[in-house]
């Protein structure tokens, strides 16, 4: 799978058409990924997301770069982890698809993403990263729009996480 990459890095610096923001439903900024796109990007990202309205988890919206390297911002609110029994796994995987159809519409050819919902919002690390995975690499297979897609890990632990959900997800390719 060429198109994707695992790094550990700080999504802020992404030099990609878009980058992925670990949104609340709010869009007005919060903590963590969301927090340091706002900061990066200039107030002119908080008026933009004002007045969007918010976004429902799993769905995405988006908006400039302004002061980012990246041209545009796909924000997705993710799930917050609640034992599992909320549809969390579901709502997850449509945030990666939902960010990535969005940048397709948009004509987006390079997109980097965070790991979603593993921060405040506790989603079970390797958990996630098998649902990130999976879903990329799916959309990736049966898609040629993205040159590249890149998992920018805040952390090496994340990053080690990441990347052996990859090597699941090309063992079970193998097996087919």
């Amino acid at each position: 799978m060429q198109r994707f990459s695992i790094v550990k890095g700080d999504i802020v610096k992404a030099k990609t058409d878009a980058i992925v923001n670990a949104a609340n439903t709010s869009l007005l900024g919060g903590g963590g990924v969301d927090g340091a796109i706002h900061r990066a990007a200039g107030a002119e990202l908080l008026e933009e997301c004002e007045a969007i309205g918010g976004c429902k988890t799993g769905e995405a919206k988006i908006t400039k770069g302004y002061r980012l390297k990246a041209h545009y911002v796909i924000h997705t609110p993710g799930p917050i982890w609640r034992g599992g029994k909320w549809k969390e796994d579901e709502l997850l995987g449509s945030c990666y698809k939902n960010s990535l159809l969005l940048a397709k519409e948009n004509g987006v050819k390079t997109i980097a993403f965070p790991s979603i919902s593993t921060g405040v919002y506790r989603f079970p690390v390797e958990q996630a990263a098998r649902i990130a995975v999976s879903t990329i690499c799916n959309f990736l297979q049966s898609d040629s729009s993205f040159e590249q897609v890149v998992m920018v890990c805040f952390d090496e632990e994340t990053k080690e996480a990441y990347l052996r959900a990859f090597e699941e997800y090309q063992n079970k390719q193998q097996d087919l």
